[in-house]
Formats: C-alpha cells, sequence, structure tokens
C-alpha cells in the first residue's frame, strides 16, 4: 500500500460506516424528495421533456462543477471560473470572427482545440499563482477573476461579442441544440465528462493523491507525493471543464459579454457542497456534484413553475442551500 493509500485510509478510519453512507446518499435522496415536491406542484413537471430541459440547462454549472471537485478535493477554492467562461468565450467568437481558416469545418475544429488549451492555460496560471507564488487560493482566484472579467470587458469594449459567420452558426449550432440517438447533446456531455472524472478520481493514482493532499497536505508532502504538481494539475482540470462548457455555451447564445458568466462559481460551489464533497478537501464525490448541479436547476424550475415564491429569488434560494448544506457536513463531521 502507498503512502497516499494509506493516508487516505487512516482518514476514513475517523468516519462511521452510517456517516460516510449517508453522505454519498444524501444528495440523491434529496434529489428524488424534489422530484415528487415538483409533481405535486405542477403535473408537468415529471414530464419527460421538462426533465430533459431541466438536464440540459444544468449542464454549464455541472460541467464546471465537476472540475470544482478536483480543486476542492485538493483543499483549494476556485473563484474565478464565472470570469474564466466569460473571457474564454470571448476568444473562442472573436477566433471564429477573424476568418483565419476559410473551410468552416476546420474553422470549428481550430476553435474547439483554441478553446481547451486557453481553458488549461487559465488553470494553468491560477495553479501556478497559488502554488509557486504561494498565495491563499481565495486570494488569488479572486484577483484572477477580476483579470479575466477585466480582459472580456476590454475585449468586448463594454458590449457584447456574437459570431457573425452564418456557416460556422450553422454547422455549430447541433452541439448544444442536437441530440444523440434521442439524447439531447450537453446530456452526453455531461455523462462523458463525469465518467472520465470518476475514473480519474476514484480509479487512479493521482485521484489518490488528490484526496491525500485535501486531507492532510504536510503528511502527504512527508509521504513524497508532489502536492503543489498535484493541486496545479487540479486547477488544470478545472480550466478544461470550463472550456468543455464553454464549447456549449457558445453555441446556445452564440454571443458574450462580460456579465456572462455571474456568479457561476457560486453555483459551481453549491452543487459540489450540496453533493457531498467537503469543502474543507479530502473528500469527491462526483456523481454527487452532477446532482447537486440538478438540485440546483430543480429548485429553479419549481420555483418557476410555481406561484409560491417568487423566481426573482432564485440567487437567494440557492445561497440558502450552500449554507445548509455546509451546516449539515458540519453536524456529520461532529458525529464522526
Amino acid at each position: 500500500m502507498t503512502a497516499s493509500e494509506d493516508a487516505a485510509e487512516t482518514s476514513a478510519r475517523g468516519r462511521t460506516w452510517r456517516d460516510i453512507d449517508l453522505r454519498a446518499v444524501a444528495p440523491f435522496a434529496a434529489l428524488a424528495l424534489l422530484l415528487i415536491v415538483g409533481a405535486l406542484v405542477n403535473p408537468n413537471f415529471i414530464g419527460l421533456n421538462n426533465l430533459a430541459n431541466v438536464a440540459t440547462r444544468s449542464a454549464f454549472i455541472a460541467i464546471i462543477a465537476v472540475g470544482a471537485t478536483f480543486v476542492i478535493s485538493s483543499g483549494d477554492l476556485d473563484l474565478s471560473v464565472g470570469s474564466m467562461v466569460a473571457f474564454v468565450a470571448s476568444i473562442m467568437i472573436l477566433f471564429m470572427n477573424s476568418g483565419a481558416i476559410a473551410d468552416p469545418s476546420l474553422m470549428l475544429a481550430a476553435a474547439v482545440a483554441l478553446t481547451i488549451i486557453i481553458g488549461a492555460g487559465c488553470g494553468l496560471a491560477n495553479g501556478l499563482i497559488t502554488t509557486v507564488g504561494k498565495i491563499e487560493p481565495f486570494i488569488a482566484t479572486l484577483g484572477t477573476m477580476g483579470i479575466y472579467r477585466g480582459l472580456t470587458t476590454w475585449l468586448s469594449q463594454g458590449g457584447a461579442i456574437t459570431l457573425r459567420e452564418p456557416e460556422l452558426q450553422a454547422l455549430y449550432r447541433p452541439a448544444y441544440f442536437g441530440s444523440i440517438l434521442g439524447v439531447p447533446v450537453p446530456i452526453v456531455v455531461i455523462l462523458a465528462v463525469t465518467i472520465v472524472a470518476a475514473f480519474v478520481l476514484y480509479r487512479t493514482r493521482y485521484g489518490r493523491h488528490v484526496v491525500a493532499v485535501g486531507s492532510n497536505s504536510d503528511v502527504a508532502r512527508y509521504s513524497g507525493i508532489p502536492v503543489n504538481r498535484v493541486r496545479t494539475i487540479a486547477f488544470v482540470i478545472q480550466g478544461v471543464c470550463v472550456a468543455i462548457a464553454v464549447l456549449l455555451y457558445v453555441p446556445r447564445l452564440g454571443s458574450t459579454s462580460a456579465t456572462t458568466g455571474i456568479l457561476w462559481e457560486l453555483q459551481a460551489i453549491t452543487a459540489v457542497v450540496v453533493g457531498g464533497t467537503a469543502l474543507k478537501g479530502g473528500a469527491g464525490r462526483v456523481w454527487g456534484t452532477i446532482c447537486g448541479a440538478f438540485i440546483l436547476e430543480l429548485v429553479g424550475n419549481i420555483m418557476l413553475l410555481s406561484n409560491f415564491i417568487s423566481e426573482y429569488l432564485i440567487g437567494a434560494i440557492q445561497g440558502a442551500i450552500i449554507i445548509i448544506a455546509m451546516l449539515v457536513q458540519r453536524s456529520l463531521v461532529r458525529k464522526s
């Protein structure tokens, strides 16, 4: 058994099996309860079309939250993801509007590759500032949040950046509005990203290192784990997930501005915490994160379909959800 595995097992021994099961099952129980409540509020809520639309709309936050699961599991935090979405989307649209490649298919392929590279680069910058610069991740990503948002404002000159090429719009549109075997493309992407992320986190040495670093970075370092490298890669994974979300976002609206992605970092962190991942690090639940993202979207959908609570309070409800989730986590830790 490696040192990282031993550290992870030692951390797990401090919890009872009941608490561990409860944390894993709770998000899915809450999701089932929401489905029941939604069906009682409006019979149309439980319809397949409505639930598919809810899942499709949750794609952006769900995919970003998968990356956030790695960052938070390693003991860090990234507040720049919303601003990063706006910046990366701006670069992508400007590149497609440049006409640098005449063939629309090649242009789209190059734009996709550029988006992934820019997203990974932004994540790498966040990681290096945090690890090499030895700055607290809260402060580091708060700073890059302002940088990415400011660069987006500069690129757009305070307005919107819109995809102008009709051929590219027609070619790219199915990436969000299309379907594969009757399943909307965004849902397929969510499943693909989550399966890969779950494999990396649960079945690879790197995933075990992430948990060990989040549990106790000093012990992990003494055990020979390259702590800074593990944390930096987690930020890169976050950047790649942001880029994938952008690849779905651009064909939906075909436009971006400095207001794009505002408060998405709050929603992503909420989805991670509601999904059962400890905000202090040391434990990550990728499938729970996806469940948390669906819960957030379902809450908003129920509010829209009912007349009990104003839809303008969605942000307040989401803020309350993360506070409640943290209180539940704390109570479980005290019992363990």
